[in-house]
């Protein structure tokens, strides 16, 4: 009976960590065989190159930012306001997992800064989330400015309070984060 070779996803799942860790620089074959315990050997039995991985990584991405999350919301029904709280609760539990995390997120944020083809694909995956939360505001907002006021809004906290270090007086960042929910669904 011969070895089990890693799965493909692993591989997947071990790059899209380095890349939150590390950036792009950190997605090296080796160090990913080594956190997974097994010869870089396997991995060329999935991909052709790093390249390939580092494309596949950004698939997998892509999907679990954009398409599966809308699905999930979907599923659960409901008016707008029930959806996009869905939406927040949803996002809010993937913290740091491998292919959704923030970290992951700013990580390609910044190597977009770099390579056209990420800052592509970036792009199409920030217009995808975009216009969902258009879709949901525009359905209890007929204002057009206040439709995008409230997805710029919703978008920018959901990136930009990992990065915000200031304290909130005698507000935990969790009351203003609930503070904010509160407000985007009036």
């Amino acid at each position: 009976m011969g070895a089990t070779r890693t799965p493909r996803v692993k591989w997947i799942e071990e790059g899209l960590r380095a890349l939150a860790a590390g950036g792009p620089e950190a997605v090296r074959i080796e160090a990913l065989a080594q956190a997974l315990g097994v010869s870089k050997g396997g991995f060329y039995g999935y991909f052709r190159n790093r390249g390939a991985l580092l494309d596949e990584m950004l698939d997998t991405w892509e999907r679990a930012v954009t398409e599966a999350v809308i699905e999930q919301v979907e599923n659960g029904g409901g008016d707008a306001r029930a959806r996009l709280d869905r939406l927040f609760t949803l996002v809010a539990s993937i913290g740091d997992e491998p292919a959704t995390g923030v970290a992951l997120d700013l990580a390609i944020r910044d190597w977009a800064r770099r390579e056209k083809g990420v800052a592509e694909r970036l792009r199409r995956v920030d217009n995808r989330r975009m216009d969902y939360l258009r879709s949901l505001f525009r359905e209890f907002c007929p204002d057009e400015d206040d439709v995008e006021v409230r997805c710029m809004l919703t978008f920018s906290v959901r990136l930009g309070s990992y990065v915000v270090a200031a304290d909130h007086g005698a507000r935990t960042r969790d009351e203003v984060m609930a503070l904010t929910r509160q407000w985007l669904l009036r």
